[in-house]
Order: C-alpha cells, then structure tokens, then sequence
C-alpha cells in the first residue's frame, strides 16, 4: 500500500495548491463553479477577521507525488465563549474517493482538535458558521449560488464509513420569482398596513451605518438559533466592504417600525453565474468578462444569504407578517431587475415557521447541506 503524507499548509505556495485542489478533484463535474482565487485568499488568511478570533490549520493529503485531499481545523473562541461546550471545528474538506485518504485527513484534523482541549469535532465549517458551512448531501444536479458549497457525493459517505453522524441539516430554498406569489400569501400581503409600518431600501449615503444596524438586528434574531455565532464589529467593518462591488440597494429591504429598524433582508447577485467558466481567474481578460456579466448583460439568480427580524418586533400578527414584506418587496425588484430565480440559504431543518413561509410563498427546497459531528 502506497503510504499517504499529510502536509501542514504553511506559505503562500501551499495554500496556493490548497485552493486550487477542487478544481481537479471536480473538474469532471458540470455543475462545479472555482471560486475566484484571489476571493479564497482574502478568506483564508488573515486578512478574515476570523483569524483575529481562531486558531486555524490546513492540511494537504499527499499519495505517489499527487495533492489528493485537503482539510481544516479550526478552534473558535468567539463561539466558545457563546458556548463552552469544547466543540472544535473542521472544515474545507475535499478528497479523491480513497477511504484512506479520507481516514488520514480526518485523524488529522481530531488529533489536533483534541490536542488542544477540544473534546467534540462538527463540520465541515468553510470557516465558520457566518461564512459557509455543511457538506452538500442533496441537490448535486444544480450548480452552487454564491458562497454556497458543492461536493461530490461521496464525500458524504466516506465522512459516515469513519463514524461521524449528522448534527444537523440545513436547507436551500429556490424561488421562480417570475411567478406572482401564491393567492393566500398575496392576500395576506396586500392587507393594508398600519402606518407605522414602513418598508424602504438601503441607504448608500448612509452605508456604514446601515451595516451596522443590519447586524445588530442579524445578532438580536437568531441569537437563539442553533450553532449561533454573533459576528464582532471588525467583522462588520470588514462584511461592509467586501459585500458593497455586489450590494444593490434596490435588493436590500429593512423594514421600520414607529421609525425603528426592525427587521432586514439582504439580496446579493449571483456571481457564481458570472465566473462559471472563469476556472477562478480574472487574469488577464476575466476581470472584463466579470464587469460585462454583472454590469451589463446581468446574471439572472440571486442569493438571500441574510435576513432577520428582532425578536421583539417578530411577535403577534404583524410580526408574523414583516418576513412576507421584506421577501415580496425584494422579490418585486429583483424580477424588475432581469432576476428569475432566487435562493434563501440557508434554513435549519427545525426551523419550521421559517421553512412553512417559504413554501407557502412558493420557494422549493432543493439542496440539503449537512454538518457532521464526533465526539474526540
């Protein structure tokens, strides 16, 4: 048996090789999108303020001179301070389908989870569960939205042949935003609104602070949410800036109540459909083909990857209603815009208010990602 050689990643060669490993592992699959590379190296660094709060290390599988796996582990003291139930993390995870490989990339990750006090393992976190989480176990035959994750199916399998076992299942819903909203959400739409109730768009003039009060009502709403995270004002700042080349302001809806924000839903372009045959590029005639797609010719999906109501103002019968505002009133501008479908990604298994909104609104649940645990 040929001996398999785990690389810690360290230097910018490495890491190079680290990001650039799915491209051959799925470049037999039509539905994978490289993400762009320049964009993986601002998330893998540093230069992500979740460093600022996390030991993190990668690894590169090696098997007779080839890269045939990769994978992360991650400790993250922001969400250990949430809970301190010593749960580490491990994430990024991709490999030939070679049960061995797997077995060692895996080990790998525990022993050095365990080393350092952690005593549960959960993923696959890309790194954290404010950025992208879960493993694809449903949905294989469409490609990825933006900042969504797509992995062979075997993945999966190999991970449960090792012992680990599903924590949780998220979901990823998919509206036809050309077709109007079913008869019995319209009519709940169209109700007249009491006047202290006003739903209106983001304000560029007022960037920074309009972040800022997105996220506090991001930490308020799902502060009792499963695996809840609060994200830091570092990184808010650096949410803002990164997010702003996509944000239109046309598709973010914040809703106000007697003059208060209540409640936000942030619509991004999918600019998976804008790089899909870039190979992650934008050197040396990407960066044009990119501008044109976004700026000119358009994409048609989008992504809802954010959405909240403070959980003061989400109670009793109008309440209930704010969500069907803020997705209507973005659903209205999108299809205005060229948009034909959206995804609200991503939605707990158990969320069941959330999942009943969006089916009866007419979304279709159409990829399941799920995140694995074991205990160390």
């Amino acid at each position: 048996m040929t001996a398999i050689e785990i690389v810690p990643v360290e230097g910018r060669a490495l890491l190079n090789r680290f990001i650039r490993l799915p491209e051959r592992l799925q470049r037999d699959d039509p539905h994978y999108i490289a993400p762009l590379h320049l964009e993986r190296l601002e998330a893998l660094t540093p230069k992500n303020p979740f460093f600022g709060h996390a030991d993190v290390q990668f690894w590169i599988a090696r098997k007779d001179g080839r890269d045939v796996g990769r994978i992360s582990a991650q400790i993250d003291h922001q969400a250990l301070a949430v809970r301190p139930d010593k749960t580490g993390l491990f994430g990024l995870i991709a490999a030939e389908d070679d049960p061995a490989v797997f077995q060692a990339l895996v080990a790998t990750a525990a022993d050095w989870l365990r080393a350092r006090g952690m005593q549960r393992m959960q993923g696959p976190f890309n790194l954290n569960i404010n950025e992208e989480m879960g493993l694809l176990v449903d949905g294989f035959d469409k490609p990825p939205m933006l900042l969504m994750g797509h992995d062979r199916p075997h993945v999966g399998r190999r991970l449960e042949e090792l012992g680990l076992r599903k924590a949780k299942d998220v979901l990823a819903y998919l509206y036809d935003i050309t077709v109007d909203l079913p008869a019995g959400a319209r009519r709940l739409i169209d109700r007249p609104l009491p006047k202290e109730i006003v739903v209106r768009r983001l304000d560029l003039k007022r960037y920074n602070d309009e972040v800022r009060t997105i996220t506090e009502i991001f930490n308020d709403a799902w502060v009792d949410n499963w695996g809840f995270v609060p994200l830091t004002e570092i990184e808010t700042d650096h949410l803002a800036k990164s997010l702003k080349p996509l944000l239109d302001p046309r598709l973010v809806s914040i809703v106000e109540q007697k003059g208060e924000p209540v409640g936000f839903l942030v619509c991004l372009p999918n600019l998976n459909e804008a790089i899909r045959d870039l190979g992650g590029r934008l050197l040396p005639f990407g960066w044009a083909k990119l501008l044109w797609r976004l700026k000119v010719s358009g994409v048609k999906t989008a992504r809802v990857p954010l959405m909240g109501i403070k959980r003061a103002a989400s109670q009793g019968v109008i309440g209930k209603l704010l969500p069907f505002l803020l997705i209507d009133a973005v659903r209205k501008e999108a299809a205005g815009m060229g948009f034909t479908h959206v995804e609200l990604s991503w939605i707990l298994e158990d969320n069941l208010p959330m999942r009943h909104m969006n089916e009866s609104l007419g979304g279709v649940a159409y990829k399941t990602y799920r995140i694995y645990e074991q205990p160390l």
